[in-house]
This record gives structure tokens, C-alpha cells and sequence, in this order.
């Protein structure tokens, strides 16, 4: 039918060719972006799936970030703590060197004692300005704090890792279920009948000792306790001030790595017995580690030393020998240590928890041989005051102290962080090819549509011209 009012083909023309033209326009739009999705209106469900993709990859980055800054932060104290292995070991050297009185002189004596306080005052002055971006690392800023702590109950005490998770502090009980204990051999007879050669064993070596027909139990006590520094064997008296009752022949430390051991020579023609705590004859007893359990869970005993080391709580004790008995005590942490984000999200299973002590002179060391601050001059265990031998423990201990501390910060550093990176690394990879695959455009396909969308445009207003162009066929009719 010839209508000229309305031209139905130019109108259904038209509006293919709006259409061919927002096609186009999203073509052009995908192209110029290189996005498939730039509105919510391309495709609502991806753009809610990529979106929260584009939220965890912004988390995984910035956790990736954060651990890096902890391997950098774990880099700087270990590298101080090897300056203070160095210096420590220098100690050692001069302390070594200056309980060879018979062969060096006071002058050289005192020289030594020179370096060792030049040493440690720059172990304390390392351990004071130690920072990274502001943060000091080896002061003490790093560790726990506790509060309840009896010092009649626990000698020492080491927070190394404690997740507070929503708690404000942390509440700790031991309960000691079983004592630590002495290797121990009972030799119970006042005096020996024999003339009899001895070889007393312990965990620092042996010797013989040789003792005539006659001779006590209390002298023989005396004399294993001159050389109880090379055995590690001590002897006492079993019923104090009663030389008729015997002695008790023990090793030094406690624990199931400590042992007494006797052994009479064959060449002697006397007889030594000893026997263990049941009564029965032997000539080695080792030593007993304590157990306890530390807030419900069995903690590891070495000697009267107790470790816990589980997800929330990381903890070493030592209890006194005063309290080395089955009994509990409490105590509560009640802030500090170093908190690292580690992972995308926040909450206590994606952070790590590490304590760092100070190793400043004074802290280094321990109650029982003495401290670092306790060798340098004027204090009580200087070489000018002779006493190289408790100074070599103390630096023994000292240096044991530092070398664990980096074992820790190490194992820390390549367990935890470095494979949190890795791991992290691994899922930015997927989550980014992930939302890359929703709200990326594909150039190949999206050039395909151009092609098509141009064509269709260019023959959608060649088709609108030519409807525009059907009405004047009615002036045909009129002429």
C-alpha cells in the first residue's frame, strides 16, 4: 500500500540502524578501554564476581608488600645479631686467652679486660639503635610483656611468638606434673676398706681418682668435688652434716641428657659400689627432664627447662630448683611483641606474632652463671678479678642465647615469610588471570564485532536512504 503520512520501512530502517549504532558504540568503548564490562549493564554478574576479584588481588598485593617489609625488617636484626656473634666470639677468645695466667701477665690481663668493655659496650649500643623506618629491633621494644611472674617459681622466662587474637592479654598456667632430676648414684658406706682407683664419668669428661684403704666418704666427696668442673659430677653428703651416711654422687644439670657414671679401674684391688635411687647396684644413672603441661597442652621438658610451641602460644620456661616440684603457678602476657600481616585478610589466622628480647649486656646471660653487663671491669666475674672461668660461662650462655635468636628469625624468615610470598605470588596469578577472563575484552573477537557492527551501520543507512525514498512513488499516482 502507497502511504506517505507514515513510512513503516523508514521507521523499522531507523531503528536498526540506533541499534547498529550502540552496538557499534560499545565495540568502539570495549576497544578504546580494553574492558568487556565498563557498566554494570554489560554483564551485572561479572561485574559482581570481578569486582570482589579485584578487591582480594588489591589485599593479596598489598600482603605481598607486607611481607616483603618483614623479610627486610628480619634481614636487619639478624644482620646485627651476626655483628654481636662477632663480638661475642671475640670475647670469648680474650677470656680463653686470659685463664692462661701461667703464661700472660697482669698487663695483658688487663689489656684483654680493655676489649672485653670496649665489646660490650658496643653489643649494648648495638642493641639501642638497631631501628628500621624508626622502629627499634634488639632493645626490647620487640618483646613480650608479662605480669605475675614469680621469680621464686620461674627463673627465666621467654615469650617468642603469642596470638592475642580479641583478647587483651593472655593468661598462662603450668602445671609441673613431673620434677626435673639429677643423674644420681648413692655410694652408702662411711669409709672405703681398700685402696681403690676410681674413673668418675659426667657431661664434661672423666677422671681417675685414687683413694688408700681408709679413706672417707666425705674425703672422697671433697675430692670429686675439686674436679667437678671437668666431670660435671658433684658429690654431697646424703644426710647433711652425717659423714657416716655416705655421699650421693650427681651430675650438675638436670635433664635425661645429663648422667653420673663410676666405674672402678681393673687394675685396683678395692671395690667402689654404688647404687641407684631404687637401691639396686649400678654404675650409671641418668637425669630426669621435667613435664608439665602449659595452659592444658604437654610442653617439652629439657631438664628444668619447659617449651610450648603451638598455633597461639610459643613460650620457654625454666623453673627454679626451689620450686622444681609437681605443683602449678600462673602468670599472664599482657601486651608487646611484633605483630606482621601476612596475609590478604585481617584476622589471627593470616598473622604471625614474634617476639624479639634485648641483647643489651645486662640481658644476655641468665641468674644462674651471671650476665654479660657482670664480666666488664668493676663488676663481679671481671678477668682482673679472676674469674675467667665463670666469664667463659657466661659467654657460653650469651652466645647460645644470640645464636638461637637468629635461628629463630632465620627459620622464621625462610618458613614462614618467604613462602607466604611464594604462596602469595601464586594466588595473584590466578585471581588476576581470573578477572582478567570476566572483565577483559578479547581483540580478536571484539575486531570481528567492529567489522560487522561498521558493515551493518553502513548498510542500515543505505537501506533508510532508499525507504526515505519509497513515498515520492505516490506522485506518480497523482500526475
Amino acid at each position: 500500500m502507497a502511504r506517505i503520512n507514515s513510512n513503516i520501512s523508514a521507521l523499522t530502517a531507523q531503528r536498526q540502524l540506533s541499534r547498529s549504532y550502540d552496538r557499534l558504540g560499545t565495540t568502539l568503548e570495549r576497544l578504546s578501554t580494553g574492558l568487556r564490562i565498563n557498566h554494570g549493564s554489560d554483564d551485572p554478574a561479572g561485574l559482581i564476581v570481578s569486582e570482589t576479584l579485584r578487591a582480594e588481588i588489591a589485599g593479596v598485593r598489598q600482603a605481598i608488600t607486607n611481607s616483603q617489609r618483614a623479610s627486610n625488617i628480619v634481614a636487619t636484626t639478624e644482620a646485627a645479631l651476626s655483628e654481636v656473634a662477632a663480638l661475642l666470639n671475640d670475647v670469648q677468645d680474650l677470656v680463653v686467652e686470659a685463664a692462661n695466667s701461667g703464661a700472660i701477665s697482669e698487663d695483658e690481663i688487663r689489656a684483654n679486660q680493655v676489649q672485653i668493655d670496649s665489646a660490650i659496650e658496643s653489643i649494648t649500643r648495638i642493641a639501642n639503635t638497631t631501628t628500621f623506618a624508626g622502629r627499634k629491633l634488639l632493645d626490647g621494644s620487640l618483646d613480650y610483656v608479662t605480669s605475675g611472674v614469680d621469680p621464686a617459681t620461674i627463673e627465666v622466662l621467654e615469650v617468642r611468638a603469642a596470638a592475642f587474637g580479641n583478647q587483651s592479654f593472655i593468661p598462662v598456667t603450668v602445671n609441673v606434673t613431673q620434677s626435673a632430676q639429677h643423674g644420681e648414684l648413692l655410694f652408702a658406706t662411711s669409709q672405703i676398706n681398700q685402696s681403690v682407683t676410681i674413673e668418675v664419668a659426667g657431661n664434661n669428661g672423666v677422671v681417675a681418682l685414687s683413694f688408700i684403704s681408709g679413706t672417707t666418704a666425705s674425703a672422697i666427696a671433697a675430692a670429686v668435688n675439686v674436679v667437678s668442673d671437668a666431670t660435671g659430677v658433684a658429690a654431697r653428703l646424703i644426710n647433711a652434716g652425717n659423714a657416716q651416711s655416705g655421699i650421693v654422687l650427681e651430675s650438675l644439670g638436670f635433664g635425661s641428657d645429663t648422667f653420673v657414671q663410676v666405674d672402678v679401674l681393673p687394675s685396683s684391688a678395692g671395690t667402689f659400689v654404688t647404687t641407684g635411687a631404687g637401691g639396686a647396684p649400678t654404675k650409671r644413672d641418668q637425669g630426669r627432664d621435667a613435664s608439665a603441661t602449659i595452659n592444658g597442652a604437654v610442653s617439652i621438658g629439657r631438664g628444668r627447662e619447659l617449651i610450648l610451641n603451638t598455633t597461639g602460644l610459643n613460650v620457654a620456661l625454666t623453673i627454679t630448683e626451689a620450686a622444681n616440684t609437681i605443683g602449678s603457678t600462673t602468670f599472664a602476657i599482657t601486651g608487646g611483641g611484633a605483630l606482621f600481616q601476612l596475609g590478604p585478610g585481617i584476622s589471627t589466622n593470616q598473622q604471625v606474632n614474634f617476639g624479639v628480647r634485648s641483647i643489651a649486656a645486662s640481658r644476655l646471660g641468665n641468674g644462674t652463671v651471671g650476665f654479660l653487663s657482670q664480666i666488664g671491669t668493676g663488676h663481679e666475674f671481671s678477668l682482673v678479678n679472676g674469674q675467667s672461668a665463670r666469664a667463659g660461662q657466661i659467654i657460653g650462655e650469651a652466645i647460645r642465647q644470640v645464636s638461637l635468636l637468629r635461628g629463630r628469625l632465620g627459620a622464621f624468615e625462610k618458613n614462614t615469610i618467604d613462602t607466604n610470598v611464594n604462596q602469595l605470588q601464586i594466588t595473584l596469578e590466578n585471581l588476576t588471570s581470573s578477572e582478567s577472563a570476566i572483565r577483559d575484552v578479547d581483540f580478536a573477537a571484539e575486531t570481528s564485532e567492529l567489522t560487522r557492527n561498521q558493515i551493518l551501520v553502513q548498510a542500515g543507512t543505505s537501506v533508510l536512504a532508499l525507504a526515505n525514498q519509497t513515498p515520492q512513488s505516490v506522485l506518480a499516482l497523482l500526475r
